[in-house]
């Protein structure tokens, strides 16, 4: 089973683990092609001026961005999951995990980064802050992904329950063309927005904690604050979960 993720706009400073290297991201062979992207985008943390550091961040304040203006390639690493902090991760509370249900996240999730691509949750990667549709001088990250890294990731899932919990941007990084899960989540008969992050996070908590195997696992798993109403087909190869908040 593979769980599709979205990242978080917020990231976690520091880490307690050596620089990034290849060997600790999903699909090394295809190192090459991650590394003219996160050039790019070092050598513009590094010697741009504020309004593009401010375009690059999403950051206004300058104090602020000066947080994120380290070499990339010599900053200390931690595990995607604990590196982004956002409403989805509070409600993950990856934290409030057993050392095997992190575990589990870390080999099962699939995080598309808008700087790194795809990852696993247990990727080392470094502090950076690259806000969501920005370029890197007019490349766009998301079309280069979805180019260089879709054949590999068909492969890697070709055959596995998938679970998509991306936000809608993230299929510019990767689009399924397999049978997925996905969900929605409404609030009194309205589907939520803001709050749609929330509730992804509390379901990949409880993924974590059951460990389906199975479709009809997955769909016997009941979540706290959710109740169940329909299932109903989405897009060409995916099934649509519908739940209503408590």
């Amino acid at each position: 089973m593979y769980i599709l993720f979205s990242p978080s706009e917020g990231k976690k400073l520091g880490g307690d683990f050596l620089p990034l290297n290849k060997n600790n991201l999903l699909f090394p062979e295809l190192y090459d092609k991650r590394l003219s992207l996160i050039q790019a985008y070092n050598d513009l943390v590094l010697d741009s001026g504020l309004e593009t550091l401010q375009k690059l961040t999403g950051i206004k304040k300058e104090g602020d961005i000066k947080k994120y203006q380290n070499d990339i390639f010599s900053t200390a690493t931690m595990p995607a999951l604990q590196r982004y902090d956002g409403v989805a991760y509070d409600y993950l509370d990856i934290n409030a995990l057993s050392q095997t249900q992190k575990d589990y996240l870390y080999k099962q999730t699939l995080v598309f980064s808008n700087l790194f691509g795809p990852l696993l949750g247990g990727d080392l990667i470094p502090t950076y802050k690259f806000k969501q549709g920005a370029k890197l001088n007019d490349i766009v990250t998301e079309k280069v992904y979805k180019k260089e890294f879709s054949s590999s990731l068909d492969e890697l899932l070709k055959g596995e329950l998938i679970v998509d919990l991306r936000a809608g941007f993230y299929e510019k990084f990767y689009l399924l063309n397999q049978d997925f899960i996905t969900m929605k989540f409404l609030k009194g008969g309205k589907s939520v927005s803001h709050w749609a992050k929330a509730y992804r996070g509390k379901v990949l908590q409880t993924l974590a904690k059951v460990q389906p195997t199975t479709k009809e696992e997955l769909l016997d798993i009941q979540y706290e604050g959710l109740n169940f109403i329909e299932s109903i087909p989405y897009k060409k190869t995916g099934t649509m979960l519908v739940y209503e908040v408590i």
